[in-house]
């Protein structure tokens, strides 16, 4: 299977297909997409047992909020409180995009803060409501 592999939105660069263990002081989660030109690299991981990337490059800050961005997400679904689906099509129309462009590995940093803040609020009104 070939990739094409994925342009740095940082420097403008292609990235290099390697070895997670560059990134993860020797422990091998499989391949990444990886470009060193930011401090910390920008790198993004692939799907499982392929090289298709998870979504775009991302330098330390924009991983730290697309984790955030999924912490608070994931459990709107995984909790049972919406289906998956029902919930990525909930969060697209939310901030305005089609169900199809949903998805957090390609979003950016200010995309991350509001899927956050999206999904707080969001499942503290589902709390509210089964009290």
């Amino acid at each position: 299977m070939t990739s094409q592999n994925p342009d740095c939105p940082y420097c403008g660069k292609t990235s290099v297909l390697t070895s997670s263990r560059e990134v993860y002081g020797g422990r091998n989660f499989g391949p990444i997409y990886l470009c060193k030109c930011v401090p910390g690299y920008a790198y993004v991981g692939c799907h499982k047992d392929t090289i298709k990337p998870l979504g775009r490059l991302a330098d330390k800050e924009l991983r730290y909020w697309k984790k955030e961005a999924h912490a608070a997400f994931d459990p709107l679904w995984k909790s049972k409180k919406m289906k998956r689906g029902y919930a990525y099509g909930w969060l697209a129309e939310q901030l305005g995009i089609s169900k199809e462009e949903c998805h957090i590995g390609m979003f950016d940093v200010a995309m991350c803060q509001r899927v956050k803040y999206l999904c707080i609020a969001k499942m503290n009104s589902l709390a509210q409501n089964h009290q």
